[in-house]
């Protein structure tokens, strides 16, 4: 029997949570954050049955989530920033 994971990109509260303790953190402290915070999510998909190949997946559509929320987060916290990126 196959199991169908929830979207990981769906985790609207998991997403808003890492996007706003990313903005809060800088260099290694950071990066330890962000390494914790996809180990739990690998553990909890494994102990869920799930493949290596499907947590890969549903991390990397998580990490993406969490990037746009951050760029929303940004663009919010200052509009004219972008347009230099732009």
């Amino acid at each position: 029997m196959t199991l169908a994971h929830f979207p990981a990109d769906r985790r609207t509260a998991d997403i808003r949570r890492c996007a706003q303790a990313l903005l809060s953190l800088h260099g290694e402290e950071a990066n330890l954050f962000w390494r914790q915070e996809m180990a739990g999510f690998a553990r909890t998909l494994t102990a869920q049955g799930a493949e290596p190949a499907e947590i890969s997946h549903q991390a990397a559509l998580f990490m993406n989530a969490v990037q746009m929320e951050l760029q929303q987060l940004f663009a919010e916290d200052d509009p004219e920033a972008l347009d230099a990126w732009a």
